[in-house]
């Protein structure tokens, strides 16, 4: 049954986390159907068991063409496909012992189960009837008149819109009062040819939407896969880890993490590994529907109230989940949401590949907004940069239904009205809370937005001439021969920037410079203390908090972004 349907059926995304398939034409009223198109949550727990069992086994056996554990691109299964842990299984015993036969290689085996190194297994095929996997389904074949689309904002949110609005059929324009587009993930080249981005931005194994469209626009070999650990960085430059790295996939390979992590001590590991163990993500490795409920119950608790409520320690959330939070949201533990850091616990616990991060080759702007940008020209869309929405105009008909009617738009002493048979406003909430009619506020949808606030942000980027994050040689990271030190996401507790990397390391399409050594970029974040402050006091700062814990090289130039709640302003 699983192979007979697995081409002719359709996955779809259930409640965040939970892929299930239904066969072609079966319906509700259908269980054996259903039944036989995916096993159940306890059988896809047991099979996914087995299969690491076998091959961590083999690893422990070291049998001929098992999969080396020190290969970047080991990873176990897609655990959300039933039917690809199937087909794994028996591809990856068939290599076993094809390999013990015929010397079949350690590459080949790896390419047999390997997930990690390219986006294709995630996105195997853009068809509608293609498997997803996670991924939702697209849009059924729009057969109604072709409609006039206006969009404001041209960040990820407004150009993915356009993207999907083109693939059936529209005719779409985005409107941008920047001159670039990508908004908080954007980039742009200054006079002297420097990419200066709006912030870090890390992909994490679990953004399966973005992956969907980074496939669907030809950008998918644009990330660079980072090893599987999560890297803090301490005050004398002590290096702690997350490490994933494990034969096993999940739930084990952050089981160990977790219970091998040197970035706490033993008392708050154990207290940490209790209050996981009291959490939503142990019932998620059986049922992720009720787990991912009990996930959404928790929306209005903060992540510190449950966290110690469970048994967690301050100096755990002080040490390590601050950082990881601020990475997330901009907040502290005290201020986020359990739900947002326990829905990401969920899928690292249930998905191997969750935790793994990408970063991009270079910079936003050619490897990320650029496909998108030529896949919407391509098509007909039209980008109309540094035209700004002024105001949404809107009327009633007679029956008191309220309808927009257009967009008044403007660029430097120029004004036109927009209009469209549909209006779309893709913004930040900032951005949104300016463009929205005071009258709307009657209706609760629009008012609740306004009781929402921006995180203001400082992203730092400093060029040195050494390599800052070699904690360990101090002559190799003086030598500008050769890119040294660490090429990931860097977490830190022990200052106001609570992630940086190295640019130049970490995506060194854009970034790096022969005979330059690192760029890094540096998050200030919340950045409310530091918005007021002239550039070079804050720069100041940022490299006495780096002297904490890297021995950082004399500075070449530096360059800051600053992302406030009401404006946004770029200083060379």
């Amino acid at each position: 049954v699983i192979h007979s349907n697995r081409t002719g059926g359709r996955w779809w995304h259930v409640h965040e986390a939970v892929a299930t398939r239904q066969i072609p034409n079966s319906t509700a009223s259908s269980p054996s159907k259903q039944i036989c198109a995916f096993p159940s949550h306890l059988h896809r727990f047991l099979l996914s068991t087995l299969t690491q069992f076998i091959l961590f086994l083999a690893q422990w056996l070291h049998l001929p063409g098992s999969v080396p554990h020190s290969s970047s691109c080991f990873v176990l299964l897609l655990h959300h496909e039933a039917t690809a842990m199937a087909a794994t299984s028996c591809a990856l015993v068939s290599a076993l012992v094809v390999g013990r036969r015929r010397g079949l290689s350690c590459q080949r085996a790896a390419a047999a189960g390997a997930v990690r190194c390219s986006l294709d297994s995630k996105v195997s095929d853009m068809a509608i009837n293609a498997p997803k996997g996670l991924f939702p389904p697209e849009p059924e074949h729009y057969r109604g008149p072709k409609l006039k689309v206006a969009i404001i904002g041209a960040g990820l949110a407004g150009m993915s819109t356009a993207v999907e609005l083109l693939d059936q059929g529209h005719e779409v324009d985005l409107y941008d009062s920047r001159t670039f587009i990508g908004g908080k993930v954007g980039s742009f080249v200054d006079k002297q040819g420097n990419h200066i981005e709006m912030g870090l931005h890390v992909f994490f194994g679990c953004y399966s939407n973005l992956f969907r469209l980074m496939k669907k626009v030809g950008a998918d070999n644009n990330l660079l896969v980072k090893e599987h650990t999560h890297t803090f960085v301490n005050k004398g430059g002590i290096v702690g880890e997350l490490d994933f790295r494990f034969p096993v996939g999940a739930p084990l390979h952050g089981i160990q993490a977790f219970l091998r992590t040197n970035q706490l001590k033993v008392y708050d590991k154990a207290r940490n590994a209790i209050a996981l163990a009291l959490s939503p993500v142990v019932r998620a490795l059986l049922d992720p529907d009720g787990a991912l409920q009990q996930v959404r119950d928790l929306d209005d608790v903060s992540f510190t109230d449950w966290f110690m409520s469970r048994g967690g320690t301050r100096e755990s959330i002080t040490r390590m989940w601050d950082p990881v939070a601020y990475a997330l949201g901009f907040i502290d533990c005290d201020n986020i949401s359990a739900r947002c850091m326990l829905t990401i616990f969920t899928l690292f616990a249930t998905k191997t590949e969750a935790s793994l991060l990408r970063m991009l080759k270079g910079s936003p702007d050619v490897y990320l907004s650029g496909p998108i940008k030529k896949y919407i020209t391509d098509r007909g869309g039209r980008f109309h940069l540094r035209w700004g929405c002024r105001e949404v105009l809107y009327d009633k008909s007679p029956d008191g239904e309220t309808y927009v009617k257009g967009f008044l738009v403007s660029k430097a002493t120029s004004s036109e009205i927009i209009k469209a048979d549909a209006y779309v406003a893709a913004c930040d909430v900032p951005g949104i809370k300016r463009l929205l009619p005071s009258e709307w506020r009657e209706w609760d949808m629009f008012d609740n937005i306004y009781k929402l606030d921006g995180v203001p942000v400082v992203t730092v980027q400093l060029r040195y001439n050494g390599w800052v994050t070699e904690v360990q040689d101090l002559e190799k990271s003086r030598q500008l021969q050769k890119a040294v030190g660490l090429d990931n996401l860097l977490y830190t507790p022990d200052a106001d920037f609570s992630c940086f990397s190295d640019l130049a390391l970490s995506s060194p399409a854009d970034y790096y410079i022969e005979g330059q050594g690192s760029l890094i970029q540096a998050v200030l974040t919340p950045g409310d203390p530091y918005m007021p402050l002239p550039n070079e006091e804050i720069i100041s700062k940022v490299e006495k908090q780096g002297l904490r814990f890297v021995s950082i090289s004399p500075r070449l130039g530096s360059y800051m972004v600053q992302c406030g709640k009401d404006r946004t302003i770029l200083v060379p």
